[in-house]
C-alpha cells in the first residue's frame, strides 16, 4: 500500500513538471501592458455567508471583478477567450479567505481526463522578487532551481482539475494526503502546489529531493454548471452528469486559511517580505501552530488589512481539443492587486426592507423578553390573602 502510494506522488509530480516544461514556451519576446490603479480584487469581511458547494446562490450579493481572459503567452485581444468573460469574487470572515471563479461555457466533460475538462488556478506571489510571467520568474535550469538558488521567487499555487471529481462535492485538503505531509488530492486533483519557474514546480511538501516537509493540502473547493438539472446528489455513476454541448456557466468555489504553516525544512534565511507579500498577523481564531522562522514559505500568507498579488488562469478544450499547459487564459498579463480589509461594505449590504425587518424582529424580541419576565415574575411572587375583618363577615 505504501509503495503504490510513492508510485503515486511520483507519476503525480512527473505529471507537473512536464506540464511546466511544455507550458511557457513563448514565440517572442513577452510585452504587457498592465495598469494596477485601474484593477483590484477586494476580499472583504463578510462571515457566515458562503458555503464551499459550487453554487454562487449565496454570493449574490458580493462584490464581483470581471475580467477578459486572455492567452498567457499572448495577452491580446484577438486571441480571448470566445464564451466570455472571468468573473471573480472574493470573501474573508477573519481567519479563511473565499474565492469564486465564474466563467461562461458550453457543458463539456470527460471522465478520467482532465485535459478534456475545464480546469482554473489560482495563484500568488510569496517571494518579493516573483513574477507573474514564468510563474515566479527564477532563471534556474529544471536541474538547479533549489530553495536556495531560487531564493525569493517563490509563488504559491491552487489547481484544480475537475476530470475525477464530482459536481458539488468537496475537494482538496484530506486526511489522507495531508498525513503523507504533501499537498495533493488523490480524489479530486485539487492540489496546493508552490514554483520558482514552469520548470521547477512541486506539490507543497516535495521539492528537488524529494519530500522534505511535513507540510499539507489548505485549499478546499468544489464546481458546479449551470446546466445540471439536480440541485446535488450527484455519484460517480451518474458521469458525465450533463448533456454536452449545453450552454451554461461554469462556478468554481474555493476556500483556504489566510495564514498557513507550510515551511520548507532547509534552514535558509527567510526572504524578506514587502507590504504587498506576507507580513505576520496575529488573529485569536487563526491559531498557527509554532515553526522555524527560519523555513521558507511554501504558502502566500494573506493579511488581514493589507495587500497580495494574485492572478488566475482557465483552461478549456476549445472545440474538443485537450488543453495543455501552456494553452490557458489569464485574467491579466501581470499581477492582480487583492486587497483585505477588516470591514467592508459587503458587511452593511442588504436586501430593500432589510434594516426595517431587522429592526422590527429586535423590537419583536425585546417585547417578548420583557413579557417573559413580566409572566415568570407573576408565577413565583407570593399572593398576598386580603384580610377581611370578622364582623364584615
Amino acid at each position: 500500500m505504501h509503495q503504490t502510494v510513492v508510485i503515486n506522488i511520483i507519476v503525480l509530480l512527473l505529471s507537473i513538471i512536464i506540464i511546466g516544461v511544455r507550458a511557457h514556451q513563448e514565440s517572442g519576446e513577452w510585452s504587457c501592458e498592465s495598469d494596477e490603479s485601474e484593477i483590484r480584487v477586494v476580499a472583504e469581511f463578510n462571515p457566515g455567508v458562503v458555503t464551499i458547494d459550487g453554487h454562487a446562490d449565496d454570493w449574490e450579493d458580493i462584490e464581483a471583478s470581471e475580467f477578459p481572459l486572455l492567452p498567457a503567452l499572448d495577452p491580446h485581444s484577438d486571441h480571448a477567450y470566445k464564451h466570455g468573460q472571468l468573473t471573480l469574487k472574493a470573501l474573508h470572515d477573519g481567519r479563511d479567505v473565499f474565492f469564486l471563479l465564474q466563467v461562461d461555457g458550453n457543458y463539456v466533460y470527460s471522465q478520467g481526463d482532465n485535459n478534456k475538462c475545464p480546469s482554473v488556478a489560482l495563484m500568488f506571489q510569496i517571494g518579493e522578487n516573483a513574477t507573474y510571467h514564468n510563474m515566479g520568474g527564477c532563471k534556474e535550469s529544471p536541474g538547479s532551481c533549489t530553495n536556495k538558488t531560487c531564493k525569493g521567487h517563490e509563488v504559491d499555487i491552487m489547481h484544480f482539475s475537475i476530470g475525477s471529481a464530482i459536481p458539488g462535492r468537496l475537494y482538496g485538503a484530506n486526511h489522507i494526503d495531508n498525513r503523507d505531509g504533501n499537498g495533493g488530492d488523490r480524489f479530486g486533483h485539487l492540489v496546493d502546489v508552490y514554483s520558482w519557474t514552469p520548470h521547477c514546480r512541486y506539490l507543497d511538501g516535495m521539492g528537488p529531493s524529494g519530500n522534505d516537509s511535513s507540510a499539507q493540502n489548505d485549499w478546499k473547493g468544489a464546481w458546479w454548471h449551470s446546466s445540471f438539472n439536480v440541485q446535488s446528489g450527484f455519484v460517480e455513476d451518474d458521469s458525465p452528469y450533463g448533456s454536452d454541448g449545453s450552454e451554461g456557466t461554469y462556478y468554481f468555489e474555493f476556500s483556504r486559511p489566510l495564514r498557513t504553516a507550510d515551511r520548507l525544512q532547509q534552514t535558509v534565511q527567510l526572504l524578506t517580505v514587502t507590504s504587498l507579500a506576507a507580513t505576520k498577523f496575529v488573529f485569536a481564531s487563526n491559531y498557527i501552530p509554532r515553526t522555524d522562522e527560519n523555513e521558507p514559505r511554501l504558502d502566500a500568507q494573506l493579511t488581514i488589512g493589507g495587500l497580495s498579488k494574485l492572478s488566475a488562469a482557465f483552461w478549456y478544450p476549445v472545440d474538443g481539443t485537450p488543453w495543455h499547459g501552456s494553452g490557458h487564459y489569464t485574467i491579466n498579463c501581470d499581477w492582480v492587486p487583492l486587497d483585505i480589509p477588516a470591514s467592508g461594505r459587503a458587511l452593511t449590504k442588504s436586501s430593500p426592507g432589510g434594516s426595517t425587518g431587522s429592526a422590527f424582529a429586535l423590537l419583536f424580541s425585546v417585547v417578548a423578553l420583557c413579557l417573559s419576565v413580566f409572566v415568570m415574575y407573576r408565577m413565583v411572587s407570593p399572593k398576598a390573602i386580603a384580610f377581611t375583618p370578622m364582623e364584615n363577615l
